[in-house]
């Protein structure tokens, strides 16, 4: 995927390390960018954090803010990359599908990127099957980090 190596390489200038905190992508930010060789010098670590319970426990994403809004949400997007740690921190967390969660739909999708204490947040209306939904989340996730380095 040319935006990772293209984050990977910014990165590398910039001399700054990663971390990811992925929920419907399951780690596959951190997996494409460590199948590239080079990642090991600024990937740092990520969180997969799939439950409420891990958002809260591993991430600091506090309870009330996930009962109030919901783990696809805007808010916990961004408390998600706060709580990721590193000098720059992406965070993931939508639905994929097949089947909706209440009355969010599938491809709902939000991105936070948390780098120089600043957070941005996007949010995603993406189309198709589950694994598609995956792979373009990780595609826009990459461009949405190099869009603030």
């Amino acid at each position: 995927m040319a935006h990772a190596q293209e984050l990977i390489e910014k990165l590398l200038a910039k001399k700054l390390k990663l971390v990811t905190a992925e929920s419907c992508t399951g780690g596959l930010i951190g997996a494409t960018l460590t199948a590239i060789p080079g990642a090991s010098k600024v990937f740092d670590h990520g969180f997969i954090t799939y439950s409420n319970e891990s958002k809260t426990a591993l991430l600091g994403v506090p309870k009330a803010l996930i009962a109030k809004h919901g783990a696809v949400s805007r808010e916990v997007a961004e408390s998600m990359a706060r709580g990721g740690g590193g000098d720059v921190a992406i965070a993931t967390t939508g639905i994929a599908g097949p089947e909706t969660s209440g009355h969010k739909p599938v491809g709902l999708i939000y991105l936070a990127v948390c780098y120089q204490g600043k957070t941005r947040v996007v949010e995603l209306h993406l189309t198709g099957r589950r694994e598609e939904i995956q792979a373009e989340t990780v595609a826009r996730a990459f461009e949405l980090v190099l869009s603030v380095l």
